[in-house]
């Protein structure tokens, strides 16, 4: 994937965690030390591309896309989670947005609208995580491309990427019972998905 940051760095700065290195790039506007950041993340920003847009050349466009905001947007890092929680978060925003160009709708708007739907699940049964853990992945990719991207993002965020429901909590701005509410209609919506596809 080509860096379109220049990593000629001076001096060891691999030792240095996220949280310094955001500082000095918010402080000085440094692409230099920003190909640092990108070097870091941006395999794992592509595979999260690559899951959104099953195709190659469209992930490292999209990859590229979304360190060119990240460039301009770093400030708005708190440090309230984990710089690679808030780069996830960061990175499924942009994701959703994109695959939702026709709509101006952000991805908290989104899933404030699908939550207001939410008191049809609660007199459904919650599916439970090790039943999700034993689905076939091929079968299983299929009907993750069937929910709303919104959906997918928080179900790949808590199962793929481990952030936690008090991350996720942090990230969304929201309460924890609404965190655990989303993620219940999302595991619903995956197995109710799932089970629709033929073998």
């Amino acid at each position: 994937m080509v860096n379109v940051f220049s990593n000629d760095l001076k001096g060891d700065q691999s030792t240095i965690t996220d949280d310094e290195l955001v500082k000095q790039i918010v402080e000085t506007n440094n692409a230099i030390l920003f190909g640092k950041l990108y070097d870091r993340y941006s395999k794992k920003v592509y595979s999260k591309c690559y899951s959104f847009s099953k195709d190659k050349n469209e992930a490292k466009d999209l990859t590229q896309d979304i360190f060119i905001k990240l460039f301009t947007k770093l400030d708005t890092y708190k440090a309230q989670s984990k710089f690679s929680t808030w780069l996830y978060s960061f990175t499924y925003n942009f994701l959703v947005n994109y695959k939702n160009q026709d709509t101006s709708k952000k991805l908290k708007e989104r899933w404030e609208r699908l939550n207001k739907h939410d008191y049809h699940l609660a007199s459904e049964d919650d599916i439970d995580e090790d039943d999700l853990f034993e689905l076939r992945a091929s079968k299983l990719e299929k009907a993750l491309e069937l929910l709303e991207p919104a959906d997918k993002a928080l179900l790949l965020l808590k199962y793929q990427d481990n952030v936690s429901v008090k991350d996720i909590q942090v990230i969304l701005n929201i309460a924890e019972s609404a965190v655990k509410m989303r993620l219940k209609r999302a595991r619903i919506k995956v197995m109710k998905a799932y089970d629709k596809i033929k073998d």
